[in-house]
Order: structure tokens, then sequence, then C-alpha cells
């Protein structure tokens, strides 16, 4: 017969189980930690996204669109510029662009934010050769919160606003 002494022991001293336990908790903290840290960095890239993705394409082809353009008015809605009401000054999402041609005609383009059914952003439409406004084809940018477009001292201007209110200003051409 053995003795208690010589049996083997099976399973851990609570000191054992102590010392795992608090290294298991040590190393959830840390990793909780981390995954905050993550957390909290994806949610300034995020709110930096639309400053350094969206912004350059817009500015690029505002400037492109807008810098080509011999003339333009501003519209309240859509429907406004369709019914033929009069162009406003200020506060407007709409801006119909005038082109010449090199044979001499013109043609139009539209800049409006709105939701045609596809959701709210900067949507491009052409106005046909019959003076006919098509649907918004394409859409520059869905993620502003806010496009307004306004004439000062002659100038266009249009003031974009971000998903996180960051305001975005360009400055256009004179109206000729």
């Amino acid at each position: 017969m053995k003795s208690p002494r010589s049996i083997s022991r099976r399973g851990y001293t609570l000191v054992e189980l102590s010392l795992a336990m608090a290294t298991g908790m040590v190393l959830a903290v840390m990793l909780l930690a981390l995954v905050n840290q993550q957390i909290a960095f994806l949610r300034i890239l995020n709110a930096q996204s639309f400053l350094t993705t969206e912004v350059p394409v817009i500015n690029n082809y505002l400037t492109r669109v807008i810098g080509s353009a011999e003339g333009y008015r501003l519209y309240r809605s859509v429907e406004d510029l369709v019914a033929g009401d009069a162009p406003v000054f200020e506060d407007a999402p709409v801006v119909l662009l005038r082109f010449k041609e090199p044979d001499g005609t013109f043609r139009a383009s539209v800049l409006s934010f709105e939701d045609p059914g596809s959701g709210r952003g900067l949507y491009y439409r052409m106005v046909n050769r019959e003076g006919v406004l098509g649907s918004a084809d394409w859409s520059l940018t869905t993620k502003p919160a806010n496009v307004r477009f306004a004439v000062e001292q002659g100038i266009l201007r249009a003031r974009i606003t971000g998903p996180n209110g960051e305001e975005i200003f360009y400055s256009g051409t004179q109206q000729l």
C-alpha cells in the first residue's frame, strides 16, 4: 500500500488556478484595450474619409465642368427649372450649366443636389438637343449632407457640407 504522499496528484492547486485566471484576465484586458484603440482609429479614419477621398474628386469635377461652362443659372429645385421658374442667386441646390459647342451651338447640363429615388447626392443630368432634361444618370457623390450653390459678386460658389459637418467651399467662374 502506498503512502498518501507517494500518491500522484491529479488536478491543480488553488494557487495554480488563481495564477492561470489572473494571466487570462490580464490578456483579456490587453486585448480589449487594443480593440478599443482600433475602433477609435476607425472612427477617426471614417470621419476623415470624406475629406481625403470624396473632396478631391468633387473638386476635380467642379473645376473642369464649371470652368468650361459659358454660363450658369441657379434654381431652387429641378421642378422649378423644368417649370421655367425664375432663377435665383443664393441657396440653390440646382445649377444649370451652358456650354458652347465648336459649331457655335449650345448644350446644357445640370448639377443638382437631390434624391431622384436612389438616395441623396450630387447628380449630373444632361439636357438633350430638344431642351428636355434627362434623368439623373449618375451621381458625382452621395456622401455630402448638403450642397448649395450661390452667386457672390458674380462668382459661382458651391458650399458642400460633409457627413460630419465639415464644409468645403468651391469658387468657380464669373458668369459671362
